[in-house]
């Protein structure tokens, strides 16, 4: 399995064009990573047919549409006034930099879209709409989380509408491990490493400049790891043949 953890997906699809639709290379590594056994054997292969939209999967496990979102928000790129004042105080060399490392496939994670029948907003909608999460993955790491423990979350609604996919990966941890998300939470996966202190009262974006270096020190760490453990796992499945 060939994944490039250094690929910045950018580079092949052009200015203003956005990788989650538009990168073919985005689209193969998902593919590539998650099409693989859940966690009790059965198989979750996902098909890259153009009637697919995206990424699909049909059996008896049901029928899943898979759409790509990134999950290392920068800010760089939001209109909100006060993130622009925080970030305006910023090199952008820096900026840049975070974009660069945000747009390889660490940065990026599949969630289920909507499947005939389902109506509503999907969880990249609400994870990005939502102001309490502001596109967080450790926030909606957390969401996730407590909606394998049935407790109450800005997204629990949302999470309830897809239970028959977080269903398919048992406990949270198997769902933690399926994506290697494992550097965000604890060893046991009982707690997640948040990126600034958890406040569902308030916006998920930083407050000010010093937050916002917080975040991006810890944002970078993390991606830099879920590098290293995407690259070993396609490394271990490539001795397999696969």
């Amino acid at each position: 399995m060939q994944i490039d953890t250094t690929f910045d997906f950018r580079t092949e699809i052009g200015p203003g064009r956005d990788p989650d639709a538009c990168s073919p290379t985005l689209r193969r590594y998902h593919k590539l990573l998650w099409s693989k056994p859940l966690p009790d054997g059965r198989d979750f292969t996902l098909s890259d047919a153009r009637w697919a939209q995206y990424l699909h999967h049909r059996s008896d496990l049901g029928e899943f549409r898979m759409t790509s979102d990134t999950i290392a928000a920068t800010y760089t790129l939001r209109q909100n006034p006060a993130v622009r004042r925080i970030l305006a105080s910023l090199p952008e060399e820096d900026h840049a930099a975070f974009r660069a490392k945000a747009y390889t496939i660490a940065g990026f994670l599949i969630f289920p879209a909507n499947t005939p029948g389902r109506t509503g907003r999907t969880i990249n909608q609400d994870r990005g709409c939502d102001p309490r999460i502001s596109d967080r993955i450790d926030l909606t790491l957390e969401c996730i989380r407590r909606h394998y423990l049935a407790q109450p979350s800005p997204l629990a609604s949302t999470l309830a509408r897809y239970a028959d996919f977080f269903a398919l990966f048992g406990g949270f941890s198997d769902y933690v491990d399926f994506f290697l998300l494992n550097d965000l939470v604890s060893q046991d996966a009982s707690a997640v490493h948040f990126f600034l202190p958890l406040n569902f009262a308030a916006s998920g974006l930083p407050a000010n400049a010093d937050a916002y270096r917080a975040y991006r020190e810890r944002m970078l760490a993390f991606l830099d790891a879920r590098s290293r453990r995407i690259e070993a796992f396609a490394k271990a499945a490539e001795s397999n043949g696969q």
